[in-house]
């Protein structure tokens, strides 16, 4: 008897943990989805946008240029301006620089240290008395006057070059004091080397 009941407990017990086993929990499959088929239209509409969009950042793109280009056309443009407007005036029968004449040349040399590419001309020119080889060689000696000086600056002589007028190109007409001062000076043409 008593291995009867030894043997129905033993099979009681292997029956409960074989039946216990059984019941696991249900495993949920992993269902991969599958992406839905992109229709024609579908797929047509985002290379349309895609397109939109490269083509407005290349307008921008464009537009900032021609914005940073007129930027800097403006820049230089005031640049050469304020050279071309910088006359410098010399005593009668002179071509020394004056102290006025020096404040002016370190403000051109500032400008040209500033901007590499521009090239200048140094023009010179006289008032109206004098002959014409005297005034001639005075005009010559004033732009050198002032070549030297932005040559001494750190201007690059090959970045000048000079000119005489003499007493051809009168900036004031008249024979007078007032216009032969006028007259007495060295100017620049600038132009932008490439």
């Amino acid at each position: 008897m008593k291995k009867i009941l030894l043997l129905t407990i033993s099979a009681a017990t292997a029956f409960a943990i074989v039946a216990c086993s059984k019941n696991k929990p249900p495993v949920n499959p992993v269902v991969k989805e599958e992406p839905a088929a992109v229709s024609a239209e579908d797929s047509a509409a985002a290379a349309k946008a895609k397109a939109d969009s490269l083509e407005k950042a290349r307008l921008e793109a464009e537009r900032l240029e021609a914005e940073r280009l007129e930027a800097e056309r403006a820049r230089v443009e005031k640049l050469i301006n304020e050279l071309m407007s910088d006359d410098v005036y010399f005593d009668f029968d002179k071509s020394e620089l004056t102290e006025k004449a020096k404040e002016i040349l370190t403000q051109v040399g500032d400008i040209l240290l500033k901007e590499p590419r521009f090239v200048i001309v140094v023009e010179g020119h006289t008032d109206a008395r004098g002959t014409e080889d005297y005034n001639m060689t005075l005009g010559s000696k004033r732009a050198m006057k002032v070549k030297e000086f932005l040559a001494a600056y750190g201007v690059g002589n090959d970045r000048m070059e000079t000119v005489s007028y003499g007493k051809e190109k009168p900036k004031a007409a008249g024979e007078n004091e007032e216009a032969y001062a006028q007259n007495r000076r060295a100017n620049f043409k600038v132009n932008i080397k490439k």
